[in-house]
């Protein structure tokens, strides 16, 4: 066995001679192996791949101090282990998860929520405040994930693909891999993390390169992109929408083109991932000149959750074979507090008791040491025999002032008619309940550069989301007495994560404000 400084010293090696015509034999064994893969690989069953990762998990962390006080080892015992499980455990989330066990091993601690202490902590703001969340990231995790990038790598045998799309290079557009060291433990984005791991030989495939991606100021990084740009032959793209666009447009720009396919021709593919694609995918269309293959993907902070494994659908399928147990309570008002948590008395399902086209919460326990974690979104099956899902929204994110019922995913369902209804691009949105002369009135903001008048798009939102939900129809005929509408530019949106917690990364827009947010978002406008 190679130990450390002999292997990092053959990873260099390789790294030296790893140039364009190794990179086009490599990808024409990877294109026969993806393809072979495809053919030899039969599909389990999700749920019975569920039921094999909770007792492995059970199994594994009986002994650690969580484990000992839920009595692991007794619903291992259990006949009816899935069930035990629910009944033992209570929900917890990030704020009850850190404060009761993962404190303790911040302090040093070993063995608390999982054998060991974590290699990392990923450090995620996601959409709440400027504070940053700390979750654990073990190695078993940095595995899973692997695991799981692999099994999604073998899904493009599905998407029929050239064997020269394996010979280009990949632009991972994710936070910084500088990661910073904290205690004993090594900490950053969960991208960052990932991009850090990544195998030797990938990273001749891998841009903007190891050097530019531990620059840490955003602005700077993509700077730098934009000048290097045309020394890379890009194939696919990697990131969360809204930030992949601010980059495409940098580098549009600085090579004074038209679209991206004049700086990168050979583009071809787009893998998304943080948030839902569908509200970015007219303004990122038109960025190119070429069609684009845009293929979902549900990383989070937390794990590997799901990845679109299917062209004929946007759907993506829950990794349940690796590292993540899922459950599922119905995205239902009674079951939804008013910070965003969940009663712990409502009904959590396992993989075998869901339906179609109905909103759950999505709760996850995790190699990590996450343990009937409410990670806050909302998800819908779409097949449940394929464990096939799209994201529907936050909890934090679900408007119901005088029941109009709004998840993010009716809010993006009325916008996309707009946008087909006035040709127009509405790639980001923000709102909140306000109160007008004692009356509730929804105020949207929308991010858009038409010059169409506010009163128009507002009847004309009003108009969709009566058609998109009931709730929001018989609640308009109620309590709520109107609609607003408010355009800003779209840059104004990024400058507002930039200004409250950090730009690029996983850093998403909130989509639903309470009023004190709602009041520091519109005098934020007032001064941009």
């Amino acid at each position: 066995k190679l130990d450390v400084k002999r292997f990092s010293y053959i990873s260099k090696i390789v790294n030296l001679y790893f140039n364009k015509k190794t990179m086009a034999i490599l990808g024409s064994i990877i294109k026969k192996a993806i393809d072979l893969r495809g053919n030899l690989v039969s599909e389990t069953s999700p749920v019975e791949d569920q039921q094999q990762v909770l007792k492995e998990m059970l199994e594994k962390a009986k002994n650690t101090a969580f484990g000992k006080y839920y009595g692991f080892s007794k619903i291992l015992a259990s006949e009816t282990v899935q069930k035990q499980f629910a009944e033992s455990v209570p929900f917890f989330d990030y704020h009850q998860m850190k404060a009761e066990w993962w404190d303790q091993t911040i302090q040093g601690l070993e063995d608390i929520t999982w054998p060991g202490k974590p290699s990392y902590f990923a450090l995620s703001s996601g959409t709440t405040g400027k504070t940053s969340k700390r979750i654990p990231v073990t190695d078993a995790m940095i595995d899973a994930i692997r695991t799981a990038g692999i099994k999604q790598v073998g899904a493009l045998s599905n998407f029929e693909l050239p064997t020269d799309f394996f010979e280009k290079e990949i632009m991972m557009l994710g936070s910084s891999t500088d990661l910073s060291e904290r205690d004993e433990f090594l900490e950053g984005e969960i991208s960052g993390i990932s991009a850090s791991n990544i195998p030797f030989w990938f990273r001749g495939y891998y841009k903007p390169g190891e050097d530019i991606a531990k620059i840490d100021d955003w602005d700077t990084r993509v700077a730098t992109i934009a000048k290097r740009a045309k020394e890379w032959d890009i194939g696919a793209l990697s990131g969360i929408p809204s930030w992949m666009e601010l980059m495409m447009k940098e580098v549009i720009k600085y090579h004074n083109a038209e679209t991206i396919h004049d700086v990168w021709p050979n583009l071809q593919v787009f893998t998304s991932g943080g948030v839902a694609f569908q509200p970015y995918e007219k303004s990122f269309r038109a960025l190119c000149g070429k069609n684009v293959t845009v293929i979902d993907t549900y990383l989070a902070s937390e794990g590997f959750i799901a990845f679109q494994q299917r062209p004929e659908t946007t759907s993506m399928k829950l990794v349940t074979d690796n590292g993540i147990y899922f459950e599922f309570v119905p995205f239902k008002p009674e079951y939804i507090q008013e910070d965003g948590s969940l009663s712990q008395d409502a009904p959590a399902l396992t993989l075998a008791e869901v339906e179609t086209d109905q909103d759950y919460v999505l709760i996850i326990s995790t190699v990590s040491g996450a343990w009937r974690y409410l990670i806050g979104d909302t998800i819908a099956f779409t097949d449940v025999e394929r464990a096939e899902i799209k994201i529907t929204g936050r909890t934090k994110f679900f408007l119901n002032v005088v029941g109009s019922q709004l998840s993010v995913n009716k809010m993006d369902t009325a916008l996309r008619e707009l946008e087909e209804q006035f040709d127009i691009k509405i790639p980001e949105f923000t709102l909140a309940a306000i109160k007008v002369d004692g009356e509730f009135h929804h105020h949207w903001y929308l991010g858009t550069e038409t010059d169409l008048a506010e009163t128009k798009l507002a009847e004309a939102l009003d108009t969709a989301l009566k058609e998109a939900n009931k709730n929001y129809k018989v609640a308009r005929g109620k309590a709520l007495k109107g609609v607003k509408v408010t355009t800003v530019s779209p840059e104004v949106f990024h400058e507002w994560s930039g200004a409250n917690k950090k730009k690029g990364g996983q850093v998403k827009m909130e989509r639903v404000m309470n009023e004190e947010k709602f009041a520091e978002w519109e005098e934020f406008v007032k001064n941009s």
